[in-house]
């Protein structure tokens, strides 16, 4: 029997006063709420840091956070914005600039890139406002709640989307983030979450998607199949009748999410998708895996999913259930590495963690919760050898000679008391510091050098603190590679004057005792 989601809602979160009436931006000295590595496949194509090292602004009304945009130095000039307060139709205008491009009653992240939008202090509560990215990369979204938003009716904003994206996306994080409506498509409401016409490379993880017709979809016709890669992971959807997600062609990751009440249908694979499901926890659901709805298949990969009292459809000519007992029809392998928490604590995990103000806690691989400190996952079952998950052996020190030693060095501002120098002097005792937690240092030549290898070494005291980083071509601009954690990093030898480790972000002030170059 179908349970509307209409008839089925949970209490909405209390409207936030707003800390000003007009909301105008006020430059903050740091960030008040951290932004933790991405994960899953937004740490691919280059990886995926927002506004990291960047000018942090804040913000109370939607125009504000246009104004952030549009007060840029360019559309890629890194910002972070603190949003605190609700965001609606009345703050939220139209704001002209250079850098953006952007349109009264929708959060619009068009046309840019390099941008962190987050919820800090009371909370950022988007009310029946959606927040719409096109054309854009290397956005984050994080701890914020976004409801009700309308396609038909009064008001209406981004199409009926909480969070919709479009037209050439790559890299999108999103993170800690509540998305909710009242009801399905007859009550005015679309998807929750987005993807379409080409965007790629995005997570959506500990986030609740609830109250809602449709949770989302991945390509807005079968023939829209340029979009994919894809990871969810540790979100609740509760009281959804379809679309948890909608997969027409790519791929996708999801795992560790606990389904509840999804009253028609759920993970929609079709158009030729592929999606690894892993050690989710699907309750009180109908038809949770499976193509559905069309006659063009759609694959999966499954394992150690929990299906409590889940009623499956008999198979026709537009449905193919995956049940009753569920088996994988393809495999899917996945590039990076993850921990997968067991299926049975999923519930308890997720619940702990997933949406917004939940201080942006997540899961140490054993269903416990944690603030974030390392942003990177340990990998699944290391002593399986065939488990496409497991990564590629730890690299050894590097051989060869240290093209570092007598070469120069510059960076950003760097800590009192510090040198670039001391990154490429050979000497672990001294080292380089950022003013911050984020910076970059350089190792430079006089004319092109070949360079493969970096090692870069923290100093005893400051173990551990690096966080994510990218390497750059100085020469260029172009990113070689990007991680997390100190150690050696490995990249396709690159001829270039000038090398640079990029700090993204860190657990305190990073100390640099050495940056090793080595040609092989």
């Amino acid at each position: 029997m179908r349970r509307p989601v209409a008839v089925r809602l949970y209490a909405t979160l209390a409207t936030m006063a707003l800390a000003a009436a007009t909301g105008a931006v006020l430059t903050a000295p740091e960030a008040t709420a951290a932004t933790a590595g991405a994960t899953g496949y937004a740490t691919q194509n280059g990886g995926t840091t927002g506004g990291a090292g960047g000018q942090t602004v804040r913000a109370t009304t939607g125009t504000a956070i246009h104004e952030a945009l549009c007060n840029r130095a360019a559309s890629d000039t890194p910002v972070v914005i603190e949003v605190e307060g609700t965001i609606n139709h009345a703050n939220t205008a139209k704001v002209s600039g250079d850098s953006c491009n952007t349109a009264a009653g929708v959060i619009e992240l068009k046309q840019i890139s390099n941008v962190t939008l987050v919820g800090v202090g009371s909370g950022a509560v988007f009310d029946q406002l959606g927040i719409h990215i096109r054309e854009s990369s290397n956005i984050i979204i994080q701890n914020v709640t976004v409801r009700n938003v309308k396609k038909s009716g009064s008001p209406t904003s981004n199409g009926g989307d909480a969070i919709g994206m479009e037209s050439d996306v790559r890299n999108v994080w999103v993170d800690h983030a509540t998305l909710e409506a009242s009801g399905g498509e007859s009550e005015g409401y679309d998807g929750l979450f987005d993807m379409k016409d080409n965007t790629q490379y995005v997570t959506l993880s500990y986030s609740t998607l609830r109250n809602s017709g449709r949770g989302g979809l991945i390509g807005s016709s079968e023939s829209d199949v340029s979009n994919g890669y894809v990871t969810f992971h540790h979100n609740l959807y509760e009281n959804i009748d379809s679309r948890t997600p909608l997969l027409r062609g790519g791929t996708s990751h999801i795992y560790n999410n606990h389904y509840v009440s999804l009253n028609e249908s759920g993970i929609n694979s079709r158009a030729g998708a592929k999606a690894k499901v892993d050690n989710n926890y699907f309750e009180d659901s109908k038809d949770v895996l499976g193509t559905f709805y069309t006659d063009q298949a759609g694959y999966w990969q499954v394992s150690g999913n929990i299906y409590d009292n889940v009623t499956w459809s008999a198979p026709g000519e537009d449905t193919n259930p995956a049940g009753p007992d569920p088996q994988s029809n393809t495999t899917v392998s996945i590039p990076y590495a993850y921990t997968l928490d067991q299926a049975a604590c999923v519930p308890d995990i997720v619940s702990q963690t997933a949406g917004a103000g939940k201080g942006l806690k997540v899961s140490d691989g054993n269903c416990s919760p944690q603030t974030p400190t390392d942003p990177t996952p340990e990998p699944t079952d290391p002593t399986d050898p065939t488990d496409p998950t497991d990564p590629s052996p730890e690299p050894t020190d590097p051989t060869g000679t240290n093209l570092s030693i007598g070469a120069g060095a510059d960076g950003s501002s760097k800590a009192s008391g510090t040198s670039y120098g001391n990154v490429r002097d050979g000497d672990p005792s001294t080292y380089w510091s950022p003013n911050g937690s984020t910076g970059s240092v350089s190792v430079k030549w006089g004319s092109a050098t070949t360079v493969s290898t970096i090692a870069v070494r923290e100093t005893s005291a400051a173990a551990g603190r690096i966080g994510t980083w990218r390497v750059l071509n100085g020469d260029t601009g172009a990113v070689l590679t990007s991680g997390s954690g100190a150690g050696v990093i490995t990249f396709p030898a690159t001829a270039l004057r000038k090398i640079t480790f990029e700090i993204t972000g860190s657990n305190g002030v990073p100390q640099v005792a050495e940056f090793e170059t080595y040609a092989g």
